[in-house]
């Protein structure tokens, strides 16, 4: 039973410097870090509203808007590295196929990108 145990040494070796590493990083950023921020860090950042208003407050349907579609295009064209990687490994007639549907798939995607960029959702006035 000790042979077996002996083989997670280096595994709770590793927990505990992670552990004692983690734990240093926050004390020393606790203690070194500024207490007094400075009017520039407690200013708008982003959303445009102040950081410490009430948290009930309405703000612009269009950050979530520009939020969403950035999540939206971002998530399909990281669709694009795993089919860009398999592409290469495949036989000729499927990577025909793979390559001419991911065409198609861009198609829609410059579609809907042209139609939110002259309705005009990506402008922020």
């Amino acid at each position: 039973m000790n042979a077996f145990l002996l083989q997670y040494l280096p595994i709770v070796i590793f927990l505990g410097i992670a552990a004692a590493l983690g734990i240093i990083f926050i004390l020393f950023a606790s203690t070194l870090a500024p207490k007094a921020p400075d009017p520039e860090k407690l200013s708008s950042y982003e959303c445009g509203f102040n950081a410490f208003d009430d948290a009930r407050m309405k703000f612009d349907v269009r950050f979530y808007l520009v939020s969403i579609l950035f999540i939206i295009f971002d998530l399909e064209v990281a669709f694009l590295f795993p089919w860009a990687v398999a592409l290469m490994k495949l036989p000729p007639e499927v990577g025909q196929f793979a390559f001419w549907s991911m065409m198609s798939f861009l198609g829609v995607l410059t579609v809907g990108f042209i139609y939110e960029w002259k309705k005009g959702a990506l402008e922020w006035e």
